[in-house]
Order: C-alpha cells, then sequence, then structure tokens
C-alpha cells in the first residue's frame, strides 16, 4: 500500500473519504459549466477505486485549492480536476519555482518550491496552455498569479513562467525561477 517515492502511505481515513467526496460532490454540481455533460456518480466510482488518487485531492484541497473536475479523456477513460480556487491556493504561495532555484538563493530562502510540492501531493503544474483552458471557464488569479510548467529552454537560463488575469485577458510571463511572492502560488492538475 505505500508508494515507492514515499515511505508513508498515501490514505485517508474514512472520514477524510467521506468528507472529501461530498466537497468535491458539492462543487461538482454547484459549477456545471465545468463539467458538461459529465456526471458525478461515474467520478466518485473512479476516485473510490483509485484512493490514492482521493489523497492527492485532499492535498489539493487542504492547501486550498478546490479541485474540481474541468475535462473527460476520451483516450485514457481519465477524468481531469484541476485546481479551481478564485485565487492561486493560499496554502501554496511564497515558493521559488524548483529546488536548484531554491538552492541558488543565499538568503531569505523561501520555505519550499513548486515543483517539489507539487510532486508530494501527487500532482502536476498546470502548463500554460491548461491554465488558459481553465481561464475560460470562469476568472482566477485575478489578485494573484500562478507558477505554470516552464519550457526546459527557459528553465536553462535561469527562468520560469508565470500566468495571471488582468484587465480581462490572461498573461503569461516571467521571473528568475529562485523568485517568490505572497500572491504566487501554483495550480496543479490531477488524471484520475
Amino acid at each position: 500500500m505505500t508508494h515507492s517515492d514515499s515511505n508513508h502511505v498515501k490514505e485517508l481515513l474514512p472520514e477524510q473519504r467521506e468528507g472529501l467526496l461530498q466537497t468535491l460532490k458539492a462543487r461538482f454540481e454547484k459549477n456545471m459549466n465545468r463539467h458538461q455533460g459529465l456526471d458525478w456518480a461515474s467520478i466518485q466510482a473512479k476516485l473510490e477505486a483509485h484512493t490514492e488518487k482521493l489523497w492527492s485531492l485532499h492535498e489539493m484541497e487542504k492547501t486550498g485549492g478546490e479541485p474540481d473536475v474541468v475535462d473527460y479523456d476520451d483516450k485514457t477513460g481519465e477524468y481531469i480536476f484541476y485546481d479551481c480556487s478564485a485565487e492561486s491556493p493560499k496554502g501554496r504561495r511564497s515558493v521559488c519555482y524548483d529546488r536548484e532555484a531554491l538552492e541558488s538563493r543565499k538568503e531569505h530562502k523561501p520555505q519550499n518550491n513548486a515543483i517539489e510540492m507539487a510532486a508530494a501531493m501527487g500532482i502536476e503544474l498546470l502548463t500554460e496552455e491548461q491554465y488558459r483552458e481553465l481561464q475560460k471557464l470562469g476568472n482566477f488569479d485575478l489578485k494573484s498569479s500562478s507558477w505554470v510548467k516552464t519550457p526546459d529552454n527557459i528553465r536553462k537560463l535561469g527562468g520560469a513562467i508565470f500566468c495571471d488575469r488582468r484587465y480581462d485577458t490572461v498573461f503569461m510571463y516571467h521571473n528568475g525561477a529562485e523568485s517568490y511572492y505572497a500572491a504566487r502560488g501554483f495550480r496543479g492538475s490531477l488524471r484520475v
């Protein structure tokens, strides 16, 4: 029951699982525009069959991500969850981009970095393309911003990219990967 990348079991207690499923169901029903044509019963059955995914959704929820279903992949038969909180998840802010960036800072190091936090949660950072898809479902990050998966060529040169929404437009921009801000976190995706 353990994951090869950790020695602790990524399992929720029955009452945590029940509470999370109720929260996810309520959010699903309240935001039908995000997942037209999908039904909750099928999603819940899939989640109950993959309890390690429930653990990841619990981590997304716990850090303020408000995960919700945004798509279904016909090829793989997987439901796709994104963090749908109005602003970048509060429990994941003030982080630089990755471990290398964290180690490059001489002083005032942030507590963590986006890439390792996401990996520990069992999720992936949204790509710029996924971020733009999310923004078609509502208005997100009007006051905050979110790191997104940075292409290797940019990262090799020391940069990382982030996105936000201002002036009713989605912007992609850059920073040094070692930078971090109180209003910048990251959004993730999870396939179930």
